[in-house]
């Protein structure tokens, strides 16, 4: 890290920061110009909070040369990460980009649900996704079926073989989520809700994160961190558009740059949620296509078997005979996009 002093700085202000950081063990380069001081401090800074740093005398600015998502950056690991399931499917890398289908909330109808599924399948979606607790903006709106929700998606799995996305809002859920869910889900309200983010790092379940609806991309890829550092590398990032001064024809700004930007200084597999990012169906394919055009491992969509009676989020999901439409043109592009990937990478074999 860099330490900038003040102009007025004295050389005890100097000496007493350069006393601190070798004391944690940090090789210690003094640069004086004829403005600032600059100090280089080349070490681990998971020994020395940067607060104590910044509360010295003297000290103007701390600037830092790595960024502080150490566990999720490329500076760690290079290669990308790879989540596998037990079926064989594979999110990440050079990995064909995976579909996750599936209504906003899971209703009181395992059949329309079940509808849904069996469309999935036949487009070749690996994941079916559903709410069965759902954090609402109003407490008067439809906020999920709990445990009979869970239930149903297993049973849909049951029948279908497709494996289950769902959404964790409570640490004492937990238990529950884990028993039926193949991945779980932490949404955009919860992205900075620490203590949830421990919880999930300690089980051995892949995550979804979520990025929240006013975050930078730096406190998107801490929020992993958080994750990462309890123990749990099995870490899916999702862009679903952040809020925007615009509302008037779209629900969010889908920030596609976030994906490769994130391909740049991160491992983690990122995949684009659509439907939350726009809050219009008519704009579900091309924004799925642009995510995946830029890197997207993965696209989030919904899908409900009549979204004009749909208890959450029907303006943004497709109908089953428009989801068959649009997926089939979105299969396309994938099978393009994976077969330029795969020619792109030397077999090493």
């Amino acid at each position: 890290m860099i330490i900038i002093m003040e102009r007025d700085a004295t050389v005890e202000n100097i000496n007493a920061v350069t006393g601190l950081l070798k004391e944690h063990g940090f090789q210690v380069i003094v640069h004086e110009g004829d403005v600032h001081t600059v100090i280089d401090a080349l070490g681990d800074k998971t020994t020395l909070s940067a607060n104590q740093i910044d509360a010295m005398d003297g000290v103007k600015k701390i600037k830092f040369i790595r960024e502080p998502f150490r566990l999720a950056s490329r500076d760690r690991k290079q290669e990308d990460t790879i989540i596998e399931f037990s079926n064989g499917v594979k999110i990440g890398g050079a990995n064909r980009p995976v579909a996750m289908v599936g209504p906003c909330s899971v209703e009181d109808n395992f059949e329309g649900l079940l509808e849904v599924a069996v469309a999935a399948k036949e487009l070749g979606c690996e994941f079916l996704r559903g709410g069965a607790f759902k954090p609402r903006t109003s407490p008067y709106d439809f906020d999920g079926l709990g445990e009979k929700g869970l239930k149903y998606l297993a049973k849909a799995k049951e029948e279908t073989g497709l494996l289950v996305v769902t959404e964790l809002m409570d640490s004492e859920d937990l238990d529950l989520v884990y028993k039926y869910a193949d991945i779980i889900q932490i949404g955009a309200r919860n992205m900075q809700n620490f203590k949830l983010l421990k919880a999930v790092g300690k089980c051995d379940k892949p995550i979804i994160l979520k990025r929240g609806p006013a975050s930078t991309i730096r406190e998107f890829l801490l929020a992993a961190e958080h994750i990462m550092y309890n123990g749990n590398e099995n870490v899916i990032l999702c862009e679903r558009g952040l809020k925007s001064f615009d509302s008037a024809f779209t629900r969010n700004l889908l920030d596609i740059s976030a994906i490769p930007v994130i391909k740049k200084y991160s491992h983690l597999p990122i995949i684009v949620d659509p439907s939350h990012g726009t809050g219009q169906r008519y704009l579900i394919e091309p924004m799925a296509k642009a995510g995946l055009v830029v890197g997207a491992d993965g696209v989030m969509v919904e899908v409900h078997h009549n979204p004009a009676r749909a208890l959450s989020d029907g303006k943004q999901s497709l109908s089953i005979p428009q989801f068959k439409e649009v997926f089939t043109r979105i299969n396309n592009l994938i099978d393009t996009l994976h077969l330029e990937k795969s020619m792109s990478i030397p077999n090493v074999e």
